[in-house]
């Protein structure tokens, strides 16, 4: 199965000094968040990736190109010109980093993966969203219903729209900012195909016209997830995060009804 990771858009916040790169590289205890979000994924064995890049896809590219050769010992064979990696103990993982566009919406970059995803189901994530989902939980509920979108529903810091939940359906997506006690979208999805047929166009933000349709024609259900999860919108949120990852096992990578670490090897991220 693949994971489609968005890795767009610039940092939001007007106050951060950092420079203008995609929030999903923004580094999070040494190393991008969007190598914290893959870890969450790897966790569940979730280990082919495509990132779907806009703004700052050279940066993107550079990164995970020359990741294990700055991550890894390696033997340089001078004069034979062969440079040797040698073996990591984390897991292996697959990615396509795939410049999208620098001026295209969400839904838009999705559509153009479309041949890339073909015709199975897939993940979704934002790439700057930190959460203990229980992806395997997140599976399980999307192919119970038999919908064509599953999102998954967190109470948050309250700074984003809301989802309007009719038990477990989706019946609204709403713009405004949402009560204390309000559900929101937390950037952790599950989607058929089909799902792409709601996106006309490149200019199309997957969470406005397409979800939004997807909600009023029924197709669209709420995982309810109640651990942790955090957004990086703010430098605040920066911190925040950067904090958490002091501790042994990070609040993202904690999931006590997901029994204990899988034993195929430790994180791919060290």
């Amino acid at each position: 199965m693949k994971t489609v990771l968005m890795a767009a858009a610039p940092v939001s916040d007007p106050t951060d000094p950092a420079p203008r790169i995609p929030n999903a590289m923004v580094e999070i205890g040494g190393r991008p968040i969007i190598t914290h979000v893959m870890d969450i994924f790897s966790h569940f064995r979730q280990r082919d990736f495509i990132i779907a890049a806009g703004t700052g896809a050279i940066g993107i590219k550079q990164f995970f190109a020359n990741y294990d050769m700055l991550t890894h010992d390696l033997t340089v064979c001078i004069g034979a010109g062969r440079v040797e990696l040698q073996p990591s103990p984390g897991v292996a993982l697959t990615l396509s980093v795939v410049d999208s566009g620098p001026a295209t919406a969400s839904g838009g970059r999705l559509r153009r993966l479309r041949r890339r995803l073909g015709t199975e189901t897939f993940l979704l994530s934002y790439g700057d969203a930190l959460g203990n989902v229980d992806i395997d939980a997140l599976l399980g509920f999307h192919r119970r219903h038999g919908k064509l979108a599953t999102v998954t529903a967190v109470r948050p810091p309250a700074r984003a729209g809301a989802l309007d939940l009719r038990g477990d359906r989706v019946v609204d997506v709403r713009q405004e900012l949402p009560a204390e006690d309000a559900w929101i979208n937390g950037g952790f999805l599950v989607l058929e195909p089909e799902a792409l047929d709601y996106v006309v166009d490149d200019d199309a933000p997957l969470e406005h016209g397409p979800m939004m349709q997807l909600a009023l024609d029924g197709e669209l259900m709420a995982y309810r997830h109640s651990g942790f999860w955090h957004p990086l919108d703010t430098v605040e949120d920066r911190r925040f995060l950067g904090a958490c990852c002091k501790a042994e096992v990070p609040p993202w990578l904690s999931f006590p009804a997901a029994g204990p670490p899988r034993a195929d090897g430790p994180a791919p991220f060290p």
